[in-house]
């Protein structure tokens, strides 16, 4: 850890801002804003602060995680359709000095083939995928445990 912050960057990727209204029976009903509610509320009570965001541009994603080595403890990221193509963000993950969670709401490896690989997951400390919204607190649980 490069600093003696107590955020958490929690990183959406593309499409996220239709959360529960782009295809509900995948994605789920609630939210990117209930989600943001989930994950402050969770780091609250932990001690943690949360810094949420969500941008459908992939070059974004790649300055907010440079971002986040010097003003994080660590990232959790939904990376939504870049997971499946970014070398970008594989490469900023990789070039940062904070461990760094992917998660998603679906299980990825359930899904279309297209969507079983993922480019940055060598990158991250470990995965989190198909438990719906509780795919964030789980990620954010698996982060701080691995800070601690």
């Amino acid at each position: 850890m490069s600093n003696n912050s107590k955020t958490i960057f929690v990183l959406n990727g593309p499409n996220l801002n239709l959360l529960g209204k782009r295809e509900p029976e995948i994605y789920g009903a609630q939210s990117l804003v209930d989600v943001e509610k989930l994950c402050g509320g969770f780091l609250g009570a932990r001690g943690y602060d949360l810094d949420f965001r969500q941008s459908n541009h992939e070059g974004e994603l790649v300055t907010w995680l440079h971002e986040a080595w010097d003003n994080s403890c660590g990232v959790c990221i939904n990376a939504g359709a870049y997971t499946h193509t970014s070398i970008a963000l594989h490469d900023a993950i990789r070039g940062i000095e904070v461990p760094v969670v992917e998660l998603h709401l679906s299980n990825i490896h359930a899904r279309e083939e297209f969507r079983h690989t993922s480019m940055i997951a060598a990158a991250c400390i470990g995965q989190i995928s198909g438990f719906g919204t509780a795919s964030y607190t789980l990620a954010l649980e698996a982060l701080i445990t691995h800070i601690a």
